[in-house]
């Protein structure tokens, strides 16, 4: 019995340890990050703030962080995905709706643009730019590429609406009203004829 609770304590022990080193190293990488954040050295803090989260995937601010940094290094596809994991760690933070909004709008702009594009299997890419067209030709999205922008531009109005709901007396919430009945107004893609 004596021995059955030695070794609880000390796997008990082991445990807190683990725990204690992953906290520090967590911390230890989000300063980084934030550090490389303040030189605009993305790609950097966006790699600390990877690592940290593959400690601790439990921790709003590193996800969120981890967004702030794709949007800033202007990979919205990455941003997206990360507010939403933020969204689901913190569901009551509107600004994680707010940043999502404008990181799906940006996307859908890249998509229009031809700047990201669809592969076959329609994961996002940035093509090389090798590979863009010559000038004289003009680069049309196909109609993967609109349903995807129809459909971003849905969730991005969604994500307003739920950004007011949360946070109506915001200072910018005219703004944000403003952006839903542009988004609102808008028509949907038209399809592309062959």
């Amino acid at each position: 019995m004596k021995k059955a609770l030695l070794l609880a304590s000390i796997l008990f022990v082991s445990v807190i340890s683990t725990a204690c080193i992953n906290n520090f190293a967590v911390q230890e990488l989000n300063s980084k990050a934030k550090v490389y954040m303040e030189e605009g050295d993305y790609k950097a803090a966006i790699e600390r703030l990877k690592s940290s989260i593959d400690l601790d995937d439990t921790i709003f601010e590193t996800h969120y962080n981890l967004a702030v940094a794709y949007t800033q290094d202007e990979d919205y596809a990455n941003a997206i995905e990360a507010y939403k994991d933020a969204i689901e760690l913190n569901p009551d933070m509107p600004d994680s709706y707010y940043s999502l909004a404008v990181a799906q709008e940006n996307l859908t702009v890249d998509l229009k643009s031809g700047a990201v594009r669809l592969n076959e299997d329609g994961e996002i890419f940035t093509p090389d730019t090798d590979d863009l067209v010559d000038d004289e030709e003009i680069y049309v999205p196909d109609e993967a590429v609109l349903k995807m922008i129809d459909d971003l531009r849905a969730e991005a109005l969604k994500n307003y609406q739920t950004y007011l709901e949360k946070a109506p007396q915001s200072a910018d919430a005219e703004e944000v009203k403003q952006k839903i009945e542009a988004l609102k107004a808008a028509p949907e893609s038209v399809a592309v004829e062959d």
